[in-house]
């Protein structure tokens, strides 16, 4: 068994790939847009990962205006990051608010614009605690 990916549903693509893209680094794998069903896939891998790595699949329902209901029992998606802090940095400077700082300079958490939780992971060990981050308050949910 080979795991593939793990889909969540966005309300609006542009926001959502600016986030997954442009925030966190992933970039566009392939798209299939489905005029039947009236919907967009879009997966997104890692930046240089093999086409066969897990990715993840955002699903654009044309019509569907409605917030999407998040229940817990979803939980997050995770993603290992060479440097928790250049990671959360850049997602501050493209505007989003980081949940969770790395106050230990291993995990952190931010929210998609669909408030899809995502946990960031130091790869290795954890970096040495440096400000902002250490004194950073917890903002919301995550």
């Amino acid at each position: 068994m080979r795991y593939l990916h793990t889909m969540i549903r966005v309300r609006d693509l542009p926001a959502a790939l600016r986030f997954f893209c442009e925030g966190l680094g992933l970039r566009e794998v392939r798209r299939r847009d489905h005029e039947q069903g009236r919907y967009t896939l879009v997966f997104l891998g890692q930046e240089g990962g093999a086409a066969d790595t897990p990715q993840l699949e955002l699903t654009h329902n044309w019509d569907h205006e409605d917030v999407y209901s998040v229940g817990r029992n979803f939980g997050h998606v995770a993603y290992e990051v060479p440097d928790i802090y250049a990671a959360c940095k850049r997602l501050i400077d493209a505007g989003y608010a980081i949940s969770r700082p790395p106050r230990d300079g291993r995990m952190a958490f931010v929210r998609s614009p669909d408030a899809i939780s995502v946990e960031l992971l130091q790869a290795g060990a954890a970096l040495a605690p440096a400000e902002p981050w250490a004194s950073m308050t917890n903002v919301g949910e995550w």
